[in-house]
């Protein structure tokens, strides 16, 4: 028997209807907002990401997915959002639009990474972009829509994490430092890490391996070095969430795990299950890197696998899927023919109609009505197809009514 890869994860209609509500609750939040929905590729020329997310990232070197098609290119599957948005934003001249543009999507990402909870190499991630503002005040929008977002499916014990990874300017001077403290000890570190010594050494304050975490104990803070410039722009994210009530916790470890970040990151962190569950940050130079004029950003993503995982966990309510409204059962080959006609009928009206499509026995067809749920039902034979009238029962107080076979009828009792 062939199954799934290692990594994925069928979603059955017994469970997708969790997941159409999560989405929908996360599109009216998103579209409350101002953001509208954006699609791009699932694959991309591996340059992009390469020079996008960074080539020293753990994403870039260790876990894209990436092959040659049939004219000798490299293709990379989509591992991340934000590169793709900011291509598809340089390339349909979409910098012309009223400024800043807000966009949000929900796709399916792809990553070789190890499997474990909450983490899968395929996985689906909504995210939010707002591009063409570098004011502090869209830091601020984004991290308090994402904090509605947390609060919208009830999930506890989460806590938002801030910090300021500066620019260009004040990071250089932070790096030197970096370079001084770990450089003492670099022999003692991985291979990934020492690869990344002289290219990128915040990378390395990213290592998740137990010994490389150990030797960063101690590290300068980046917050200390800090110009001008990206200290204000912190300091009035900080006062701003505190006018919005909006508890945080400096947290100076964050660097985030992709290179385009600068300035502001965050992390909504599930103490309760260990994990992040939403994260993001401001990218200024994502969109200049790309072949685009210098536009500032930030934007968020967060892993709808998690996000369905601890919503059914803690919910408050419960997520239905839907039920029919109505079964149309049927005796003799006539009643069928007017059963099929009805439930046609009915379905181009709004009404969620099932009938047998399996020749199955009465008993059986009305055994199967009430496994699915169904609201009502209607039985007909040929006596109520001549006569146009039939008996409604209601499946939940199994009261019966007597009615007009015609639809009009039908939609006014099975309400």
């Amino acid at each position: 028997m062939i199954q799934k890869p290692k990594g994925t994860k069928d979603i059955l209609p017994g469970d997708s209807y969790k997941w159409q509500y999560v989405e929908e609750k996360a599109k009216e939040i998103l579209e409350n907002y101002g953001f509208k929905e954006i699609r791009v590729p699932v694959f991309e020329q591996t340059e992009l990401f390469e020079r996008g997310v960074g080539d020293t990232t753990d994403v870039v070197q260790k876990e894209m997915y990436t092959f040659l098609d049939k004219g000798e290119r490299s293709i990379t599957l989509r591992p991340e959002g934000t590169a793709g948005v900011v291509r598809a934003y340089i390339e349909n001249g979409m910098a012309s639009l009223p400024s800043p543009i807000k966009m949000w999507y929900m796709m399916p990402m792809y990553r070789y990474e190890n499997v474990q909870k909450g983490r899968y190499r395929e996985f689906r991630q909504i995210g939010a972009e707002i591009i063409g503002t570098a004011s502090y005040e869209a830091d601020v929008e984004l991290i308090a829509m994402a904090n509605e977002t947390i609060k919208k499916f009830n999930i506890p014990g989460v806590t938002l994490n801030i910090n300021s990874i500066g620019c260009p300017t004040c990071r250089a001077k932070y790096q030197e430092a970096l370079k001084e403290f770990i450089g003492k000890n670099l022999d003692q570190y991985c291979d990934t890490c020492k690869t990344r010594f002289e290219k990128n050494p915040m990378r390395i304050l990213d290592c998740k391996e137990r010994k490389c975490k150990e030797l960063n104990q101690g590290a300068p803070v980046i917050l200390d070095y800090l110009c001008e410039e990206c200290s204000t722009h912190f300091e009035n994210v900080k006062k701003s969430l505190q006018f919005l009530n909006i508890p945080y916790v400096i947290d100076a470890g964050i660097v985030r795990g992709l290179d385009y970040y600068t300035k502001t990151v965050f992390e909504f962190v599930s103490e309760t299950e260990g994990y992040t569950v939403l994260a993001g940050g401001r990218y200024d130079g994502l969109v200049e890197e790309l072949g685009g004029q210098k536009t500032e950003a930030i934007g968020f993503a967060m892993g709808e696998d998690r996000l369905i995982d601890i919503f059914e966990k803690y919910a408050k309510e419960e997520i239905k899927d839907t039920t029919p409204d109505l079964y149309i059962a049927y005796i003799g080959e006539i009643a069928k023919q007017e059963s099929m006609n009805l439930a046609f009928e009915l379905r181009n009206r709004g009404i969620y109609v099932e009938t047998d499509i399996c020749g199955r026995s009465m008993k059986a067809s009305l055994k199967y009505a009430d496994k699915m749920n169904c609201r009502y039902l209607l039985v007909i034979g040929e006596e109520e197809v001549n006569t146009k009238q039939a008996k409604l029962k209601d499946m939940k107080t199994g009261e019966e009514k007597e009615i007009k076979l015609d639809i009009e009828s039908i939609i006014e009792n099975a309400k």
